[in-house]
């Protein structure tokens, strides 16, 4: 599908199949859900579908995770009409953090860190990401929130595997993703039937 054609029914998770297969080996990911962007509608109707579940929950904040998830977080804050904070890779602020230690999805330890003026107790945080695999990068997320006294009010992503720490996120948090439930299994097993288009 043309980022540019839309589909007649709109259904939730239409603009998935706008995401493209990895081409350039094992070292990357193994699909690109930032092709999905590139059409304004396709974009506006993923914040939409990861809104749903939150839309009686007070949300003070939107938190968006480096680096692609600041470009769904600042998209689901400005729908909201709320402010957005980055959760940044360590070294990438030059105020006052709060750091926090996790393993990402490659198998890495890494570190992220969040500036000290923001959070506050009883502050409600909406944390998004683009996409929760091994879960490590959202759990220490949740951590830096909470470890400065705000309240984690859900989970959005793109998707959600179901990993260990994809379903732990799912077990502990209230959380929202754009994949339907048939489409869960490709999701888990790395391959959409959708990516045959970009074989042609």
């Amino acid at each position: 599908m043309d980022v540019s054609t839309l589909p007649e029914d709109r259904r939730k998770g239409w603009y998935l199949s706008l995401m493209a297969p990895n081409i350039k080996g094992p070292a990357f990911a193994w699909l690109d859900p930032s092709r999905l962007y590139c059409s304004s509608q396709a974009l506006a109707d993923c914040v939409k579908d990861l809104l749903g579940p939150f839309h009686s929950d007070t949300i003070d904040l939107v938190a968006g995770i480096d680096a692609m998830g600041f470009i769904l977080g600042a998209s689901v804050a400005t729908m909201l009409g709320k402010g957005f904070l980055a959760i940044r890779k360590a070294g990438h602020l030059c105020v006052a953090t709060q750091t926090q230690n996790y393993t990402d999805y490659t198998g890495r330890d890494k570190t992220m860190e969040v500036r000290l003026d923001v959070l506050k107790p009883g502050m409600h945080v909406l944390l998004v990401d683009q996409w929760v695999e091994t879960g490590g990068t959202m759990k220490a997320a949740i951590q830096l929130v909470e470890q400065l006294g705000a309240t984690v009010v859900g989970v959005a992503a793109v998707a959600i595997e179901n990993t260990e720490g994809g379903r732990w996120i799912k077990d502990n948090y209230k959380f929202s993703h754009c994949i339907p439930e048939e489409l869960q299994s490709q999701v888990d097993g790395k391959y959409l039937d959708s990516f045959k288009i970009f074989n042609n």
